[in-house]
């Protein structure tokens, strides 16, 4: 596994909104978006965002709670 990868295609889930939205939608497509240009993933990475609740890439107050500054 590559941690940098990783951290990479994080990175992009919450930078893109048009991205986190396909995400929600179609999980499968996004991560063959995010794997074309070269960002490989391990078949268990893979998984790893499959299995993600969507809801964490749009920091939902419902999983998180609201932020105190």
């Amino acid at each position: 596994m590559s941690r940098q990868t990783v951290g990479l295609v994080i990175e992009r889930l919450l930078a893109d909104e048009d991205l986190r939205i396909q995400f929600a939608m179609d999980p499968v497509e996004a991560l063959a978006q995010i794997h074309r240009p070269g960002f490989e993933l391990t078949p268990d990475e893979i998984d790893a965002f499959l299995q993600s609740d969507a809801r964490i890439w749009f920091g939902s107050d419902d999983l998180f709670g609201r932020r105190v500054h």
